[in-house]
């Protein structure tokens, strides 16, 4: 007499799909990561510092930068904002230090830029709240 064998069924996940899908996300970010990098084109000094940390207690710095032409510029997470004067550059750090207390603040200068320029916007840093203010420079190895 013939017995019928009960067949298990068997339960398995198909993940060619999921490796299709990232795989296009990969493609996607690769694609738009560069284009989402934007900033004020200056040309730093060059120096043999030490690199800082970008992200310290959890918040980014803020990069106040001067170009050549003597205008300021805001950055905060990624967002940039300017051009703007004196007056209006001390407010805006003033906002973002009230938001986030103890916020790293960084100075973006253009080499081109006068001495005299850098130390206004320490001076205006200062007096905006920032608790300690330090200086971006340019790799001497790098190009």
């Amino acid at each position: 007499m013939y017995v019928r064998k009960k067949r298990r069924m068997v339960a398995e996940i198909n993940v060619v799909p999921y490796i299709d899908v990232m795989l296009v996300l990969l493609i996607i970010f690769m694609v738009t990561t560069p284009i989402i990098t934007q900033g004020v084109k200056v040309e730093l000094p060059k120096s043999k510092a030490e690199p800082i940390e970008q992200v310290k207690d959890g918040k980014t710095p803020i990069v106040a930068t001067v170009d050549e032409a003597g205008l300021y510029y805001f950055e905060k997470d990624g967002v940039n904002k300017g051009p703007f004067n004196a007056e209006q550059l001390q407010a805006e750090v003033t906002d973002s230090l009230t938001i986030e207390p103890g916020t790293q603040v960084i100075i973006k200068g253009d080499g081109r830029v006068t001495y005299d320029s850098i130390i206004l916007l320490l001076n205006l840093l200062k007096e905006a709240g920032a608790p300690a203010v330090g200086l971006m420079t340019e790799d001497v190895e790098s190009k």
